[in-house]
C-alpha cells in the first residue's frame, strides 16, 4: 500500500480554509463539530480537478460514467453487483431522500427515524410537509445501540408509510449487520413501507467490518431506495454529487420521476462533484484504506485520551465514520455540554440535542484529523472541567 500522511496537518493552512467548518467560530476556537476531514484531498481527485479548472471543463454535469464507476466499486466493496441502469445521480444524499419521499409518500404521511439520528432528517421530512415519527434507538449498559424492533413494528402497523433508516448511523456509529437488516426488510414488507437507506458513510467502516448494503436484503418487489456518495468518505461534500440506486420495483419509476424533475435534480448535480466521484470510486481506494487504518487509531486513542483525561465521559468506540458520540451526562454540564466546552475549553463540538431529545447530555466529536488535533481538542475538552 501506498504511504499516505494524515497526521501531516498544518493548523495554520487550515484556518485558511473557507468551508463551515473554519469560518463559524472564531479564531481561537478549535472546530470538531461538523461533518468535515482535515485532509488533503486523495491525488487522483485533486488531479481530476486540476485538469478540468486547466482546460475550462466547468459546464454542466453529465453522470453516465459516474454509473458504471460505482457499480463496479460497490461489486469490489461491498460485493454487490447493481446493474448501472438503477444508478442516479443526484445533487446530495438529503436531495436524494426528498425525492424518495415524493415518489413512495403523500404529503402528510409519517416517515420513521431512529434518533438519535443526522440532524436533517427531521428537517427533510418537516420540509416534504411529511410527519415525523420518531422510534428512538435501544441503548444498552455499554452504551451499544440497536434498533428498537417493537416500536419499529408499533410505528409502521400506526400507518407510517416510509421508513428512513441511517446505515451506518451518524452519530452512534453502528453499522447494522445482515441479522439486524433481514428482520426489518421483512417488516416493511409486511406492512408495505418503502425503505430509504442513507449509506453515505458505507465506505467508512473500520477494518474488518463489513458493510451490507440494504438492496442486497430487502426483496425485488419491495419498494426500496438507497442513497449515497463518495462525500463524506473523500471529503467532497460541497462538490455536489450524491448517488440514488433503486431495486426492481422501484428503478423505473424513479426514472421516470427524476427524468420529469432534470432541472430540479440532474441540473443542481456538481459537474466537478461527479468528476471527483468518479476518481474516488475508480482510483481512490488506495488513500479510503489508509484513512480507515488512521481514523480506527485515532478512536483508539480518543477512547485512550477521554480515559486519562476526563474518565466521566462515555465512549464506545464506532463500527463506521469518522464521528464519535460522548455520552456527557455524568459531568452535569446539563442538557447540552457542547455549550460550556465551547465557552469554557474554545473547543466547538455538535450538541447532542441536534439529533434528537434522546441527544440531551451528548456531544458529536469529529476525529477526522491529525492525531495532534484530537489530543489538542481533548485537552480543551477538560479545561472546560476547571
Amino acid at each position: 500500500m501506498a504511504q499516505y500522511s494524515f497526521d501531516s496537518i498544518d493548523l495554520a493552512a487550515l484556518r485558511r480554509r473557507k468551508s463551515e467548518k473554519w469560518v463559524t467560530h472564531p479564531p481561537d476556537v478549535l472546530p470538531a463539530f461538523v461533518a468535515e476531514m482535515d485532509f488533503e484531498l486523495a491525488q487522483p481527485i485533486r488531479n481530476v480537478l486540476h485538469e478540468a479548472v486547466e482546460s475550462g471543463d466547468s459546464g454542466y454535469a453529465w453522470p453516465a460514467e459516474l454509473r458504471s464507476a460505482f457499480a463496479e466499486f460497490a461489486a469490489r466493496r461491498f460485493a454487490w453487483n447493481i446493474e448501472r441502469d438503477r444508478v442516479f445521480a443526484v445533487p446530495d444524499v438529503m436531495a436524494g431522500v426528498e425525492e424518495s419521499l415524493r415518489l413512495f409518500t403523500e404529503r402528510g404521511a409519517g416517515v420513521v427515524i431512529n434518533p438519535p439520528v443526522y440532524p436533517p432528517f427531521f428537517q427533510v421530512i418537516e420540509n416534504s410537509e411529511r410527519r415525523v415519527v420518531c422510534v428512538d434507538l435501544d441503548r444498552d449498559l455499554s452504551g451499544r445501540y440497536s434498533v428498537d424492533m417493537n416500536g419499529l413494528e408499533h410505528a409502521f402497523a400506526d400507518g407510517a408509510k416510509a421508513y428512513l433508516l441511517c446505515s451506518p448511523h451518524n452519530p452512534v456509529g453502528r453499522v447494522w449487520t445482515r441479522a439486524e437488516l433481514e428482520p426489518i426488510a421483512e417488516l416493511a414488507r409486511r406492512y408495505d413501507v418503502a425503505i430509504i437507506s442513507d449509506e453515505i458513510h458505507a465506505p467508512l467502516t473500520m477494518p474488518a467490518i463489513d458493510f451490507v448494503p440494504m438492496l442486497t436484503v430487502s426483496d425485488e418487489e419491495q419498494s426500496c431506495i438507497t442513497l449515497t456518495a463518495a462525500s463524506k468518505a473523500w471529503n467532497i461534500a460541497g462538490l455536489k454529487c450524491g448517488i440514488m440506486t433503486a431495486n426492481g420495483r422501484t428503478h423505473a419509476p424513479l426514472r421516470a420521476q427524476l427524468t420529469r424533475r432534470a432541472d430540479e435534480v440532474l441540473y443542481r448535480t456538481g459537474h466537478f462533484g461527479v468528476l471527483a466521484s468518479i476518481a474516488a470510486f475508480r482510483d481512490g481506494e488506495g488513500w479510503l484504506d489508509a484513512l480507515r487504518e488512521h481514523l480506527n487509531n485515532n478512536r483508539r486513542r480518543l477512547e485512550d485520551r477521554l480515559h486519562q483525561s476526563i474518565p466521566a465521559i462515555r465512549y464506545r468506540p464506532g463500527e463506521a465514520t469518522y464521528l464519535a458520540w460522548l455520552d456527557c451526562r455524568e459531568l452535569d454540564f446539563g442538557d447540552d455540554p457542547a455549550a460550556r466546552f465551547l465557552e469554557r475549553g474554545r473547543v466547538a463540538l455538535e450538541r447532542g440535542t441536534k439529533f434528537g431529545s434522546t441527544g440531551a447530555g451528548f456531544v458529536r466529536l469529529n476525529l477526522g484529523t491529525s492525531s495532534a488535533i484530537l489530543d489538542e481538542i481533548v485537552e480543551r475538552m477538560s479545561r472546560a472541567l476547571d
